[in-house]
């Protein structure tokens, strides 16, 4: 009597990395941290941004960790070229705003300040960007969400007639207070706020938890609490009591 045998599952390769960083220190201690784990490879370690652009060319790794500031050839300079061969995941103890945007306008998969994320939340970061998930930590995030609602106002067209309002002056007068007034008045709590900020910047559930390092269920449960606490049955309708665009009745 023949036991049938069950094929057994192809074990996928693993997520291959460099990285760069001009701090010894932190280069080994990253490596060594991501070659503890059996799904995820370093195959270089580079010092500047010259370097791993060459480790980059020749290993053709899944992903490039990328410290911004380093001798000769920093990462910003070495990101628009990185990113034609592989993610690059922004891994750096800097995160000043407009270095957070210039790297997400050169092509940064993600953007990981040092001492907002654990360990975990970084090895899911590392393995989320091969399939194109962004992650940010708070400082980042904010950064990005600022550039966003930047961008969202420098696009209206000043040549454009202004609007005709039907709104009279009484029910203008009656416009919803600032944003940092709704906090207080919708008694959102801080995380809550948090993804509120990110729901009218016009995210997705799935970008809001890439963002926040939680799980889409969870995202999923914040707004539900949310919605309760605006009175809202809709993203579009929480975002303008959010913002203090909804007029009161």
């Amino acid at each position: 009597m023949h036991r049938e045998v069950l094929p057994v599952p192809p074990v996928s390769p693993p997520v291959r990395v460099v990285v760069a960083d001009d701090n010894p220190v932190v280069r080994a201690g990253l490596t060594a941290l991501l070659s503890s784990h059996e799904d995820v490879m370093v195959v270089a370690e580079a010092a500047d941004g010259h370097e791993a652009h060459e480790a980059a060319r020749h290993h053709r790794p899944d992903v490039v960790l990328l410290d911004v500031r380093m001798p000769g050839v920093d990462g910003l300079e070495a990101l628009p070229h990185l990113v034609r061969i592989a993610p690059v995941l922004m891994l750096t103890y800097s995160g000043e705003s407009e270095i957070v945007e210039e790297a997400v306008r050169r092509g940064a998969g993600g953007y990981l300040v040092h001492g907002e994320f654990t360990v975990e939340e970084l090895l899911t970061a590392v393995r989320d960007i091969t399939q194109g998930r962004a992650h940010f930590t708070p400082t980042a995030a904010t950064a990005v969400l600022a550039q966003l609602r930047s961008s969202a106002t420098a696009h209206v067209d000043a040549s454009s007639p202004p609007p005709v309002f039907t709104t009279s002056p009484k029910r203008l007068s009656q416009l919803q207070p600032s944003v940092g007034q709704s906090r207080r008045e919708f008694q959102l709590s801080a995380r809550e706020a948090e993804i509120m900020d990110l729901i009218a910047s016009g995210m997705t559930n799935q970008q809001i938890a890439a963002t926040c390092f939680i799980s889409e269920k969870t995202v999923k449960n914040h707004i539900n609490r949310i919605f309760a606490k605006l009175h809202s049955s809709s993203r579009a309708e929480a975002a303008a009591k959010w913002l203090g665009t909804a007029v009161t009745s």
